[in-house]
């Protein structure tokens, strides 16, 4: 799933990573809010935050929001860079890294102290700002834009589109590429809400700690990946020696 590109990729490919990003994202934005009371996996409220506190006048609140555009942008900025740079030694690695440096942040920050959370909250929600826009940027580049896994607004807008279009398009190829982009919209929703339960469960029981399933789930998502890309390399050398 992290693997192929292009016309390589299939439906399966993208629905399974789209189930295993939405899913930390649903944690992250329920965990991150809970923790900080602050908006950690997309800025469209931040920019309705900076834009009030700027009319305000307070400077100083607006320019914090502001950050936290900022934080996400170049989260996103990162991770695009880091695939380029790796992409020109091996392609095999260019999204394992993200993914990783992803699955870092959500570790550092879930072993954080209490002091930190309460002493320095934007700190906390600048970091994870700066992994969901590795995530966003990440899965977009895999996807070619087909999946996007950090906020739900444009999902619904484009799952109400497609619905609708059921009752014109008529040919079943028109029906068979809608249903498929319907089901994969389905996939990504339903997973950010499964990690957003089980983010609000956990949190009650361990705290930020939570983020460590994130982290923990990212890079088995890694190490899946791998195996199964070794599985079909192996098996193709063995039907070749046939």
């Amino acid at each position: 799933m992290f693997k192929h590109q292009g016309k390589t990729r299939t439906l399966n490919h993208n629905l399974r990573i789209a189930s295993l990003l939405a899913f930390v994202a649903g944690l992250v934005n329920v965990v991150g809010f809970l923790a900080v009371q602050r908006l950690t996996t997309n800025v469209t409220g931040h920019f309705a935050f900076f834009v009030d506190e700027f009319f305000k006048l307070n400077f100083l609140q607006a320019f914090i929001y502001f950050l936290y555009i900022l934080s996400f942008l170049f989260g996103s900025f990162t991770s695009n860079l880091i695939v380029e740079i790796v992409s020109r030694k091996s392609e095999r690695y260019m999204y394992v890294v993200p993914t990783i440096f992803e699955s870092s942040i959500l570790f550092i920050i879930a072993l954080s102290s209490l002091s930190l959370i309460l002493n320095h909250p934007n700190l906390v929600a600048f970091s994870l700002l700066f992994a969901m826009g590795l995530q966003n940027s990440l899965v977009t580049s895999i996807s070619n834009a087909a999946v996007r896994t950090t906020h739900l607004t444009g999902l619904f807008t484009d799952l109400g589109i497609e619905l609708s279009q059921l009752f014109f398009y008529k040919t079943t190829e028109q029906k068979k590429k809608l249903i498929s982009s319907i089901k994969l919209r389905l996939s990504i929703i339903s997973f950010f809400f499964i990690g957003g339960v089980l983010g609000g469960v956990s949190y009650t029981k361990i705290g930020i700690h939570t983020l460590l399933i994130g982290s923990v789930i990212l890079i088995l998502g890694l190490i899946y990946d791998d195996i199964k890309f070794k599985l079909i390399l192996l098996k193709r050398k063995y039907a070749s020696a046939q």
